[in-house]
């Protein structure tokens, strides 16, 4: 549970001490049922870089006239609301309004918003200390909505946003189960947008959108629908509160691009066609989205004529019955904070100098949306409330999850419009307005879109009046190409030629020869459509490494294990099961493995001549040795073993020129010259692994299998051999059958290194040496544990069996049992 302190309260509770007569403040209303609001009536517009947390007070922001229409709108909509009998009968309705100006510094209201006298209640507890307020209208932007909106979606308190939020992100209810909105996403205006570039056969534009959600969705938008048209995008920039406008400009003189599309917010907007205006921009057809085509202050601006044609996108321009006289109306009562009043912070909107005529006259987007949101929001109150025309069932307590669930399931006609959602919470029906900017400084309508039930786009082209004396202005093909695309001229391409993107390993440099797509160096790379390579990066194994840490502690532990239970067998060197166990052979094997070991601490680090070396040697020679124990081992065990009662003169013979010695050395001469053979034709060396990883170097060891080929026969045969026998003496006593602990040992070697070889397949990246080492260890502690290990468990923990008669009784047994 988070607890609001007062710190937080003594920031944000701010003591107007201004002398008026009104007893109420804009931003409250007491009610049965609180709605959240949400607006942007100031804009924090520069981001500013803070070495500690602050709060940003948004009265000292530049104001948006346009947003406190909206603020107003709400207010009158909630007015409305409460002075009706239809909807919410003898139930009251009031709101807690901030002015929510900062992407990311007005945390506080929201917190008031969500908490219960200063408790912010968890998920897993959805039913208690809930906020009285059962649904928020706002934010404004999608950047702000994608900040605040998971808050909200903790407690599925609904937010239903009408303007800005129209982000495609928030269609995702997996994300935002609670968002819905009553105006139409962004993919519905960039498809008008679109039928507009179609209609009058534009191909060649410009797309300047504000860097933000809202801004880089749309483009992204954009993009995605033209790619089967022939429409295509020269140009492209995302603009922010520090962008040159200079540049841009010059960048679209440049490419001569006649259509300019700007989907922005209206101060973006307004900073953009005021830049266009002092650089002397002249002959442009402008298409505006729809957060700024309705703008009040630009088509008054000096000099906007010259810029060209301005076209846009709209919601339609709806009159709401009353609005007027209730702004009046307010205006009249001069509302503001009392001397005795507390207001949370940015509940304040230094704004008593507006006159009722201006709020009226402002630009008119997004009214019917923010309308539509509290009458949507009521109507679900109402159905929750199960309210009729007697009243409202008083005995139910309302969640804003139960809200959220009637609200989805809107559909009520206002002002001859359908309110509707469907299943993303987008609306389900509605419209589009086309509007001109005549000479006369207003909007005028000059065609439409219809979404629902069945597509309708129309524009009225005699009504526009074009800066080209009544031609319509056309598109040129552009002498660019966008970025990490070659020229490929064809004769009959889109936009006249063929652009080809540069495939990843190369990159195109326009200045240089934008008809070629230049290789990348061995050390470098490039994505698919570069303007330049990037160097690789290197990658190997350090010694630091987690897992090569862990590695190199199990191959001092195996190191360790040997010792110990060398020094344990030479204690009990004439002990039935040492000498079992191969008697003076152990010492050679413990020695062996324990030398093999070695070669694990060379697979770490930087790869050189002699770490390569190193990796293999090690291993390989020592463990023929192992190995070659191992076959000697099993065939005195069963052959010599099986025989011995019925061919006495053989194990003699075996016995009496010491011929499993001859055999081991024979073995180590032997795989010692085939190592020297295969590291003098091709010795090892480092190597750096660029196929299978584009933008990486993996560095590694090339070894020649070809040249290792002799060694590793001797090898496998060993292996071999030592198998056969081994699994020859399956049937020799239980309590004195080595030759089973070796063929279990030869069967986890195997399944080791066929597992290893399947990994090494499939992949080539920068871990393949620590898995090489992992299979080595492996294959050492196969022998170490499971042919070693129980012998030490006999002679510490059962040394009753570890004595001659034990021995010889077994013996006994065995012999007349096959002599039978």
């Amino acid at each position: 549970m988070l607890v609001l302190g007062s710190s937080l309260d003594d920031f944000c509770i701010l003591i107007s001490l201004a002398q008026c007569t009104a007893r109420t403040s804009e931003f409250q209303l007491k009610g049965d049922y609180l709605i959240g609001g949400l607006f942007n009536i100031h804009h924090s517009n520069v981001s500013v870089y803070h070495d500690r947390p602050e709060f940003t007070d948004c009265s000292s922001q530049p104001f948006i006239l346009s947003s406190y229409r909206r603020f107003q709108l709400m207010r009158f909509a909630v007015e409305e609301i409460n002075n009706s009998t239809n909807i919410l009968p003898n139930v009251s309705l009031g709101y807690q309004i901030f002015d929510h100006c900062s992407d990311a510094q007005s945390f506080p209201e929201i917190f008031n918003l969500i908490s219960d006298n200063g408790l912010i209640q968890p998920w897993h507890e959805p039913h208690k200390n809930l906020s009285k307020v059962i649904a928020v209208v706002g934010t404004y932007t999608s950047t702000e909505t994608r900040t605040v909106a998971p808050l909200f979606m903790m407690n599925l308190i609904p937010m239903v946003s009408f303007y800005g939020a129209a982000s495609s992100v928030f269609s995702r209810k997996k994300n935002f189960p609670s968002f819905l909105r009553t105006v139409h996403p962004n993919k519905d205006v960039i498809e008008v947008i679109v039928k507009i570039l179609q209609h009058f056969n534009w191909r060649w534009v410009a797309f300047l959108n504000i860097d933000d959600d809202y801004g880089n969705d749309g483009r992204t938008l954009f993009i995605n629908m033209i790619k089967d048209t022939e429409i295509c995008l020269a140009y492209t920039k995302a603009l922010d509160s520090n962008t040159d406008y200079t540049p841009v400009f010059k960048q679209i003189q440049a490419q001569r691009i006649h259509i300019v599309i700007v989907f922005a917010p209206e101060w973006t907007a307004e900073a953009l066609i005021t830049a266009a205006i002092q650089l002397k921009i002249k002959d442009k057809v402008w298409i505006a989205g729809d957060a700024w085509s309705l703008n009040k202050k630009l088509p008054t601006e000096k000099g906007i004529k010259s810029i060209g044609t301005v076209l846009g996108v709209s919601q339609p321009v709806v009159t709401i019955p009353g609005f007027s006289d209730f702004i009046y109306s307010s205006k009249s009562q001069n509302h503001c904070e009392n001397a005795e009043q507390q207001l949370f912070c940015n509940q304040v909107c230094s704004c008593s100098n507006l006159s009722a005529e201006d709020i009226i006259a402002a630009d008119p987007s997004f009214s019917f949306p923010v309308y539509s949101a509290v009458y949507a929001i009521a109507h679900a109150l109402h159905n929750t409330l199960q309210c009729g025309s007697g009243g409202c069932n008083g005995n139910i307590t309302v969640y804003p999850h139960m809200v959220l669930a009637q609200l989805r399931k809107s559909n009520f006609t206002l002002l001859n419009r359908s309110i509707e959602f469907d299943e993303n919470g987008d609306p389900k029906h509605g419209s589009n307005s086309i509007v001109f900017w005549n000479h006369s400084g207003d909007a005028e309508k000059v065609g439409f879109y219809h979404y629902d039930p069945l597509l309708n786009f129309y524009i009225n082209n005699s009504k526009i009046q074009w800066y080209t004396t009544g031609e319509v202005p056309t598109s040129q093909c552009s002498q660019e190409c966008s970025e990490g695309y070659s020229k490929m001229y064809d004769g009959i391409h889109k936009c006249c030629f063929k652009c080809e993107i540069c495939p990843n390993g190369t990159y195109v440099n326009s200045t240089e020869d934008p008809y070629k797509c230049i290789n990348c160096k061995e050390t470098e790379w490039s994505a698919e459509g570069s303007t330049s390579c990037s160097l690789r990066v290197v990658e190997y194994i350090p010694f630091t490494d987690s897992g090569a840490i862990v590695i190199m502690v199990g191959a001092c532990t195996l190191m360790g294990l040997t010792l110990a239970m060398s020094v344990l067998f030479a204690i009990n060197y004439n002990t039935p099961v040492v000498r079992s166990a191969g008697g003076p052979m152990c010492f050679l094997i413990l020695g062996c493995l324990g030398l093999c070991s070695l070669s694990v601490f060379f697979y770490f680090g930087k790869p050189t001549t002699s770490f390569c070396i190193l990796r293999v040697l090690p291993f390989i020679l020592f463990y023929t040795v192992c190995l070659a124990c191992f076959v000697v081992r099993s065939f005195q065990i069963v052959c010599i073993f099986k025989i011995a009662a019925k061919f006495h003169k053989i194990n003699s013979w075996w016995m009496k020129y010491h011929v499993q010695w001859l055999v081991i050395t024979v073995a180590f001469l032997t795989q010692a010259l085939l190592l020297l053979i295969a590291y003098s034709c091709v010795p090892p060396k480092p190597y750096n692994e660029t196929v299978w990883y584009p933008d990486k170097i993996i560095l590694g060891c090339d070894i020649n299998l070809k040249a290792l080929s002799g060694p590793l026969v001797l090898l496998l045969s060993l292996c071999s051999l030592c198998f056969i026998f081994s699994y020859m003496g399956k049937d020799l006593p239980k309590n004195y059958n080595e030759a089973k602990a070796i063929t279990f040992c030869l069967l986890l070697l195997i399944l080791t290194w066929i597992i290893f070889s399947t990994v090494y397949v499939l992949y080539r990246g920068k871990y393949i040496p620590t898995l090489k080492a992992l299979a080595v260890l492996s294959s050492l502690y196969s022998f170490l544990l499971f042919y070693f290990l129980p012998k030490c468990y006999i002679i510490i923990f059962q040394s009753y069996k570890n004595t001659q008669q034990y021995f010889q009784s077994l013996i006994q047994n065995y012999t007349k049992t096959i002599s039978q």
